[in-house]
């Protein structure tokens, strides 16, 4: 309590904040995860029953639950500063952004995790049955885990107090008690070691995505060996899958590594730098944002829309001419595959025909003739 009370070095008073920017963050998030959920949700039911598509579902939800827990808090404490001076609220403003910051981490993580057991250890994954159900319970172990250790601090192993700005309550996180400090210290290693896993889980399933497609372009082609080698390695859910993911854990560590630099440097170096720490959280606030309009965005039926209007403004001829070749390679798998894939098919096409072509004075009469 007396935590809580500790008078804070005021950066910027919060009547003199606009009150627009928390209101349209809190209206960015909840739109854009709601359409994301409803999208996820009318998806067609073999990706619906997939592990992978049950978990980027779990971060929508986590990151819709986020934003409509923690910024009414924000938006109130704009309307009347004396909000978040209540310790309970406080406490519990401060548990909210350990939990969700954590488990986002957590779930993209268990995302990567996912591909790299289905792509490079396919026997494991087979044997463990990694399915819709293995997802749901895995994220309900994730949500426990992380409501525990988050709540922590509210039993005592460390403090919440108001921040300096006055519009935000996180762990006291430049207190010298030893409890609070390891607390601080290992809520960081926790979130640097989801991080870096992440990062290395996806340039290891990168990296053999990359070494079967050169394997595969090295073996001889014929028109069946291609689209066989296509479907197993490079198919159209594999492609959307990794573009989802990459593009997911580029926005997610991006915008909750500041925060973990600020636990970092708060802990160990005992530099109280309130500007930073302020820019950090709100880095961190923009992630709800941004993550649902990655699985609006890399739906097939809007660029679909795309792909047609730049067909539009290609020649007949070339138009003419390539899509029959597409179509005989791929005749299924274009018809409901991704932009992504479209685009991936078209150039393995090309790079997996035979590089030179000869053609005998017989065959070059013949092309004569016609």
């Amino acid at each position: 309590m007396s935590q809580l009370l500790r008078k804070p070095v005021l950066v910027q008073p919060a009547t003199q904040t606009t009150i627009a920017l928390p209101i349209f963050m809190f209206a960015g998030g909840a739109i854009g995860n709601l359409i994301a959920i409803i999208v996820l949700s009318v998806s067609r039911q073999e990706r619906k029953s997939s592990a992978f598509y049950t978990l980027v579902c779990g971060l929508a939800v986590t990151d819709l639950l986020g934003t409509c827990l923690a910024s009414p808090l924000t938006i109130a404490n704009y309307l009347d500063q004396n909000v978040l001076k209540n310790s309970h609220v406080c406490e519990f403003q401060s548990f909210l952004l350990l939990f969700f910051g954590l488990t986002g981490l957590s779930i993209i993580f268990a995302m990567a995790a996912e591909r790299y057991l289905a792509i490079c250890c396919p026997y494991t994954y087979q044997r463990w049955g990694v399915d819709r159900r293995f997802a749901q319970k895995f994220l309900i172990s994730i949500y426990i885990s992380h409501i525990v250790f988050c709540c922590l601090p509210m039993i005592g192993m460390a403090g919440s107090l108001l921040q300096s700005s006055s519009t935000w309550c996180f762990i006291d996180w430049n207190t010298h008690k030893p409890r609070a400090a390891a607390y601080s210290a290992l809520y960081g290693v926790v979130s640097l070691l989801l991080i870096l896993g992440t990062i290395v889980l996806n340039l290891a399933v990168s990296g053999a995505l990359l070494l079967m497609r050169q394997r595969t372009v090295q073996r001889p082609v014929t028109r069946a060996s291609v689209r066989e080698r296509w479907r197993a390695l490079s198919s159209a859910a594999e492609t959307q899958m990794m573009a989802v993911l990459v593009m997911t854990s580029a926005v997610v560590l991006a915008c909750s590594a500041p925060l973990v630099i600020r636990v970092f440097a708060n802990c160990f170096m005992l530099k109280h730098d309130p500007r930073a720490d302020l820019a950090a959280i709100r880095i961190a606030s923009v992630n709800p944002i941004l993550d649902p309009w990655i699985y609006i965005l890399l739906r097939r039926s809007l660029f679909r829309r795309l792909l047609s209007l730049s067909r539009g403004s290609s020649s007949t001829r070339s138009s003419s001419s390539s899509t029959p070749q597409r179509n005989l390679f791929y005749p299924d798998i274009m018809k409901d595959s991704h932009v992504f894939t479209q685009l991936m098919c078209s150039a393995n096409i090309i790079t997996q025909l035979p590089a030179t072509v000869k053609f005998t004075p017989c065959d070059t009469e013949s092309l004569n003739q016609t």
